[in-house]
């Protein structure tokens, strides 16, 4: 699944940590998410499209593979 959280947060002109404290995860969880290495659950999909006040579709999107 890619997304374009890094982008959002450049937006938002706030670090990995920062979106970590306000969803309430590690800056681990966040960097693994951006890298692609980990799939949030919906209810972190939704708290991070909630801070970058846009939808979940506009932060994340499936890929091919995703459908294999």
């Amino acid at each position: 699944m890619k997304n374009t959280m890094k982008v959002e947060r450049a937006k938002l002109n706030i670090t990995q940590a920062e979106l970590a404290d306000r969803v309430n995860v590690s800056r681990q969880t966040i960097n693994s998410i951006e890298i692609g290495k980990f799939v949030p659950s919906t209810l972190l999909a939704l708290k991070i499209a909630k801070i970058f006040d846009t939808t979940v579709d506009e932060v994340f999107a499936l890929e091919a593979e995703d459908w294999g």
